[in-house]
């Protein structure tokens, strides 16, 4: 377990780390008291009424606490959710969920088209990202080398979301079928956070597998894949600034125009 705990700490190390969202099925007073040991402070709790996710944010959590957190969240007993800084991060996310009615588990043929356009959209801009199956559709991460600024980080995914859901609308598409999420999101500066790699959906229990351009990792090769990409792919400022500037471009406007009327 240690090398994963190593991994995951040092992949999010640029994420606030004295603060979590857990979710779990655990409740009552006797978790609480574990829960908040050495200093930690809860936050808000939510018990929901079906008994099968609760969810704690927990503040002011020491470093060792932390540890044991995530090495709970690696052994599937409960889910950390860490949160994004409000004016600066080293990563950036986009979640795409399914909003079919019937079954949100299920890859629909929207999905399908929307995570490989992002993907590819993405790796033209010298931005390949690490794509998380997170049980209802996907998460799209990109890992910088330095914190850029939130405003910055929200118009570049947010010109990739659009553009990809232009993309779905020309080629007969609805992309209403998806849940478009941007992290960190800016519109009300308001702390969000998001599912780390290496948990279970609660509801279904599937693990968090990789999606890579060929297949759908299993978890060994996932735990893999995770640390050679942030090894080999983690994302300059220089090639964020590049990026940047080329999503950015007027050509995009009509794209924007396009899927916000």
């Amino acid at each position: 377990m240690d090398w994963k705990l190593n991994l995951l700490k040092e992949f999010y190390k640029g994420l606030p780390i004295d603060k979590a969202k857990i979710e779990t099925n655990e409740y009552g007073f006797n978790f609480l008291r574990r829960l908040l040991v050495d200093g930690a402070t809860l936050a808000y709790g939510e018990l929901t009424t079906s008994g099968v996710l609760h969810k704690y944010k927990i503040v002011d959590i020491p470093k060792h606490q932390m540890d044991e957190l995530l090495k709970s969240h690696i052994s599937k007993e409960c889910n950390v959710c860490l949160y994004f800084d409000t004016k600066a991060n080293n990563m950036f996310c986009l979640n795409m969920d399914n909003n079919h009615k019937t079954n949100s588990t299920i890859v629909i043929s929207e999905m399908d088209l929307a995570v490989r356009t992002i993907r590819n959209q993405l790796i033209e801009l010298g931005c390949e990202p690490l794509i998380i199956a997170s049980g209802r559709g996907y998460h799209v991460w990109c890992r910088l080398d330095v914190a850029i600024d939130n405003e910055l980080l929200y118009q570049f995914i947010l010109r990739a979301a659009v553009k990809t859901m232009a993309t779905l609308y020309m080629k007969g598409y609805d992309y209403h079928k998806i849940n478009f999420n941007l992290y960190p999101y800016i519109g009300n500066h308001k702390e969000v956070s998001l599912r780390l790699f290496g948990s279970e959906h609660v509801t279904n229990k599937v693990f968090s597998y990789l999606f890579t351009p060929d297949q759908l990792l299993d978890e060994a090769a996932s735990w893999k894949y995770f640390e050679s990409y942030m090894r080999n792919k983690t994302i300059s400022k220089g090639k964020f600034a590049e990026a940047y500037a080329t999503i950015m471009a007027p050509d995009l406007t009509s794209f924007v125009d396009l899927t916000m009327n």
